[in-house]
């Protein structure tokens, strides 16, 4: 399967399961003036894009400074926890893996589309903001700490006790997930920053969306686990990954409010 092919496969589950969660979480919500809604938020969305925009240059040219600046801890990470990623792994079986596969492929995808969707029809314009705010500060402190730190994830420190669960289970998850991410960029994990950040902001809605809460609070926890659970992050990146999401979400509604 080529690279566009897989794209098109993790596309189009992406959009049907938005349609999906929509028809469960919107049906209260009618689509006003979208367009004066957009140009209130535009400058929150633009920081977001030009925040992304940023990431993607530095992730191309990124791995090559980093090992430039030459702080590779790997090693620290490792003599904090040791194998404790294949204790987790030590629970694996093929319902699980399958399991956190899809929640680590396209349960994260759902916490990163859906949310603009809904805060888009949401009342009020504000959870919009934050969002764009709070995704901007995760794609940028991230990108910092990809640039200025060398860390090799479970999967390739010790390949001798952490066994890479999803591209054992689905080798062509490889295609797509090779695209965004590089071996070197484990510190923090994103998919734990950025899924408790979409977590918090749901929490923050749960009275007009206590649907989505429902979905995104629990499907935001798999993800995180999944991210020990598949070796591709050490337990220090989740810890990490965990305050940064709050952090981010705590700055968000500051600089909106």
């Amino acid at each position: 399967m080529s690279l566009a092919e897989s794209l098109a496969v993790v596309l189009g589950g992406v959009v049907l399961l938005n349609a999906g969660v929509a028809a469960l979480v919107l049906r209260r919500e009618r689509p006003g003036d979208l367009r004066t809604r957009l140009r209130e938020a535009a400058p929150y969305l633009a920081f977001l894009g030009g925040v992304l925009a940023v990431n993607k240059v530095a992730r191309e040219y990124g791995p090559e400074l980093s090992w430039v600046v030459g702080w590779n801890i790997t090693h620290r990470i490792y003599s904090i926890e040791g194998t404790l990623v294949a204790h987790v792994q030590s629970v694996a079986t093929p319902w699980l893996t399958t399991y956190f596969s899809a929640v680590y492929l396209f349960g994260y995808t759902i916490l990163l589309t859906f949310p603009f969707l809904a805060y888009l029809l949401h009342p009020q314009l504000r959870h919009l903001k934050r969002a764009a705010v709070a995704f901007g500060l995760n794609y940028g402190l991230g990108v910092v700490c990809y640039t200025l730190f060398v860390s090799y994830g479970p999967r390739n420190r010790i390949p001798d006790a952490v066994e890479p669960l999803l591209y054992a289970a689905y080798p062509r998850a490889q295609i797509v997930t090779s695209q965004v991410n590089a071996n070197t960029n484990v510190f923090p994990s994103l998919h734990a920053s950025l899924s408790v950040t979409v977590a918090l902001l749901a929490w923050r809605t749960r009275e007009r969306y206590p649907r989505w809460t429902a979905i995104a609070v629990p499907l935001a926890a798999s993800v995180v686990v999944s991210t020990m659970y598949l070796g591709i992050h050490w337990a220090t990146d989740v810890v990490a990954g965990i305050a940064l999401g709050v952090g981010s979400v705590l700055v968000a509604e500051w600089l909106v409010e």
